[in-house]
């Protein structure tokens, strides 16, 4: 028994170090990326670049997590309250709004983005209280509509930015959303945003789990 449970931390803390790794090896290339302009495209051209900096990280998430148990595992342990305070970041949209409001970024993009980040910021914390508090809320259907909202607003976020993008004619003064394909914003599109989706991912893949104990219990 102890030796299984040795052998299982050793795991979860091998698991932590890639993780670790694999995250500020992904920061690192969206820097040099970002600095090197090839998240730039031409005026009234969809975001491709963004688009796969948006997808591709999802897309690796999702296939770790059904093909590699140890992850799957870790994924599965990671405290609830942590990955949900760390959304309580996502207030910062405000700072969208500011953008828009000294002509950097146009209304179509900084509306809905700024919007949708501040309402899941702010209840961020009211979450965390119901999670302490009641540690059941997790398999509730309220915690999980508030993680499936969080990703509709990015989902939006990034459509928004997209068909902005594309509809640009490219004339002098228009306001785009071209500073998001650059440094520092860029940061924004291709690392929180997909962040951000796989902590709600990971979040509701846990209050499945718990949800479906909690209903054999009941069955019991």
């Amino acid at each position: 028994m102890y030796s299984n449970q040795s052998v299982a931390i050793e795991n979860h803390s091998t698991v932590t170090s890639v993780v670790s790794v694999v995250l500020t090896v992904w920061l690192a290339l969206v820097f040099l990326l970002g600095a090197d302009g090839s998240f730039v495209r031409p005026p009234g051209t969809p975001p491709f670049p963004i688009v796969i900096g948006v997808t591709v990280p999802i897309i690796v998430f999702l296939a770790a997590f059904r093909l590699l148990k140890a992850f799957r595992e870790f994924v599965l342990t990671v405290d609830l309250r942590l990955m949900t305070g760390i959304q309580a970041w996502r207030f910062a949209g405000l700072g969208f709004l500011a953008l828009y409001a000294h002509g950097v970024l146009p209304g179509l993009f900084a509306w809905p983005a700024g919007l949708g980040d501040i309402a899941i910021g702010v209840t961020a914390p009211w979450i965390i209280l119901a999670l302490i508090r009641q540690p059941s809320f997790a398999a509730g259907q309220l915690f999980m509509v508030w993680n499936l909202l969080g990703i509709l607003d990015l989902v939006v976020a990034v459509s928004a930015g997209a068909l902005s993008s594309a509809l640009a004619v490219g004339v002098a003064g228009e306001v785009t959303t071209a500073p998001m394909a650059q440094l520092p914003l860029v940061l924004i599109p291709a690392c929180l945003v997909p962040l951000f989706i796989m902590l709600h991912l990971a979040t509701l893949f846990q209050a499945r789990r718990l949800a479906t104990f909690a209903d054999s219990r009941e069955r019991v």
